[in-house]
């Protein structure tokens, strides 16, 4: 088990190893992961991960799941241009903690997210040997 607690802020690439844009698409996560060093990213193969990752509903790559402390800000598919991902960090995290909750809590589908995207506790489960 782990120890180390987990940075503020995860964003997770939701991927499979078969996927071409998904292959494409890991140089450029990694380096934005090189940029963003206080944030935990993570690369995940749906497949390869599937026991952890419970029922997250992947239709598409490259599909990110962005999470600031108990908060999931966004799950999606995102064009595979790192620009996106970089520009919807930089917009995410400008956000004060009122401004995030309530954006978190805004539409369904983001309520959504709260009860069914929990990437930390599925890593948290992950780090004690649980399964999803």
């Amino acid at each position: 088990m782990n120890d180390q607690p987990l940075p503020e802020l995860l964003v997770a690439c939701l991927c499979a190893d078969w996927c071409g844009t998904c292959r494409d698409y890991r140089a450029g996560f990694e380096a934005l992961a090189r940029q963003w060093p206080h944030a935990g990213f993570h690369w995940v193969d749906i497949e390869d991960d599937a026991d952890w990752l419970g029922d997250l509903d992947v239709e598409n790559f490259p599909t990110l799941l962005i999470q600031r402390g108990e908060l999931v800000l966004f799950f999606g598919t995102m064009l595979p241009q790192h620009v996106f991902l970089q520009r919807t960090l930089e917009t995410l995290t400008a956000m004060g903690e009122d401004e995030a909750r309530a954006y978190a809590f805004a539409t369904d589908e983001r309520r959504a997210w709260q009860r069914d995207c929990n990437f930390r506790a599925a890593l948290q489960r992950r780090s004690a040997g649980h399964d999803a």
